[in-house]
Formats: structure tokens, C-alpha cells, sequence
């Protein structure tokens, strides 16, 4: 099994309304866009250390919707949802998020997974509206829990070798 790694994403500020999230994975791009999209897998990573999924729809086509909800240890739920806009299956996906507690901050999410030797590299460009969305992101504590999803992620990517 490849070595996995821990707390590695890097997360700019490229613009005042864009959120860069860079990090690599030791498993092959396939498998990490195959646990990105599935549903099953997706409830194995996504909430990181912070909680229970208790739901996840995806409908992983241009024009779909995904969903995802959880249970935070303190007992009260988080939602996410958008709506795929761009696939290029095990490369690029873009799409929208919302969160559902600010349902006025939408963002665009792009997606790209690039491989070298095995290992592959994610970026998510995050694109917000406004400065102010943004900042209410990255003020959210979500780099903290990103951390632990994508590590999480890592994790199940590197199972299905």
C-alpha cells in the first residue's frame, strides 16, 4: 500500500474571491476521481473527523445535482449542493456549492486532477462572488476540515488499489 500523508493541502488566496486548494495524493487520478464521485465513498471521507454522513446524492452528469449532508459532533447538521456544469471523467469536474446555511454564497468549483508516477495532484479552484463570500469561507475554520476530508480522501483512494 502506498505511503499516505497527512494535513498537506496548501490553500491560497490567488484573488480577493477565489480559494485555491492544492494537494497530492499517492494514489492514481482514476481513483481519486472515482472517490471524489461515489456516492459510497464519498461517506467514507467527506466529513473527515468532524461527523456522520447521513446523506449523499449524486446525479454525475452536466446539468446534475449532488448533495451531501452530515451530522457534526456537536448534533447539528451541515448541507452542501450544486449542480455539475462541466465532467471530463478522471480529469476535470466543475461545479456549484452552496452551502446551505449561507444559501446566498455560491460558488464555482473546478476540479482538476493531473498524474505523475501514480501519484496525482488535485487542485479545486474555489470562485466566489464577492470578497465577502469568500472571506466568510475561509473564516468558516474550513481549512481544518478540509484537511481531514482530504486526508480521509487519500485514504479511501489509496484502498481501492
Amino acid at each position: 500500500m502506498a505511503a499516505t500523508t497527512s494535513g498537506t493541502a496548501v490553500v491560497t488566496l490567488p484573488s480577493d474571491t477565489q480559494i485555491l486548494i492544492t494537494r497530492e495524493f499517492a494514489a492514481p487520478k482514476h481513483l481519486v476521481y472515482k472517490a471524489w464521485t461515489t456516492p459510497d465513498l464519498i461517506k467514507r471521507w467527506w466529513a473527515g473527523d468532524r461527523g456522520e454522513v447521513t446523506s449523499i446524492d449524486v446525479d454525475l452528469r452536466v446539468g446534475g445535482t449532488w448533495r451531501y449532508v452530515m451530522v457534526a459532533h456537536g448534533g447539528f447538521e451541515v448541507a452542501f449542493h450544486g449542480e455539475y456544469l462541466e465532467i471530463e471523467p478522471n480529469e476535470r469536474l466543475v461545479s456549484t456549492e452552496i452551502y446551505e446555511g449561507m444559501p446566498d454564497g455560491q460558488a464555482v468549483n473546478t476540479l482538476t486532477l493531473t498524474e505523475h508516477d501514480g501519484r496525482t495532484t488535485l487542485t479545486v479552484l474555489v470562485q466566489h462572488q464577492t470578497k465577502e463570500h469568500r472571506d466568510a469561507h475561509v473564516d468558516s475554520g474550513m481549512e481544518g476540515g478540509l484537511q481531514e476530508a482530504l486526508d480521509h480522501l487519500e485514504q479511501v483512494a489509496v484502498s481501492l488499489t
